[in-house]
């Protein structure tokens, strides 16, 4: 898969992959809401930005695609289900709002089917997981993410979990600040627009 054929540079601000996965819709809220995974090949972009694929990996899978394209499109279909299932889940819990138990049933049946393709090793001294077969499953990209999402909601980081404050915003992220007091998914891009917005606000409201 040529460097020029990924669509889409995904930002990769949540500080967990799971977080990033769930954030691949921009202004989510708004009617301007805009689709990040339009075909498998956007799923390959993900996984190699984020480290997930080797670029070897991301040749292979990208020909499997095109070899069967009715398949590339259920994968597809079900990486955006996934996606929904997280957003439901994280957004919930950084909301301080009851989990969907659907939801959380969803993950958990897909953390069950993703366990099934990899295994404990033991290298350099220390413990590992390692995914079986990350560059012959089109859906392979759908296995760290989903084990991402899982070891999050057991970690103690879920309580650092944010939703960005903007309301043409919904992304999610984990606060690391020293203060834990962030509040947009990036200080550039929404912080300054709501300050923005904030401050012609109050320009118009001074000439009323």
């Amino acid at each position: 898969m040529a460097e020029g054929q990924l669509k889409f540079v995904f930002d990769l601000s949540g500080g967990n992959l799971a977080l990033d996965f769930a954030n691949t819709v921009s202004k989510r809220p708004t009617p301007e809401a805009k689709e990040r995974l339009n075909q498998y090949r956007d799923l390959l972009s993900f996984g190699k930005q984020s480290g997930v694929y080797r670029p070897r990996a991301v040749e292979r899978l990208y020909t499997m695609a095109a070899e069967a394209p009715e398949l590339a499109e259920r994968v597809l279909r079900e990486a955006i289900q996934l996606r929904e299932t997280l957003f439901a889940i994280f957004s919930a819990v950084a909301d301080k709002t009851t989990v969907p138990a659907n939801a959380l049933a969803l993950l958990t049946i897909a953390a069950q089917h993703c366990a099934s393709h990899g295994r404990l090793v033991h290298r350099g001294g220390r413990f590992q997981w390692e995914w079986i077969g990350m560059d012959s499953s089109l859906e392979s990209v759908l296995w760290p993410v989903t084990r991402a999402a899982a070891d999050l909601l057991l970690s103690e980081d879920l309580s650092n979990l944010r939703i960005c404050d903007s309301d043409a915003c919904a992304w999610l992220f984990l606060d690391k600040t020293k203060n834990h007091r962030r509040r947009w998914c990036d200080m550039k891009i929404c912080g300054n627009r709501v300050k923005a917005k904030r401050h012609y606000d109050r320009q118009v409201s001074g000439l009323r």
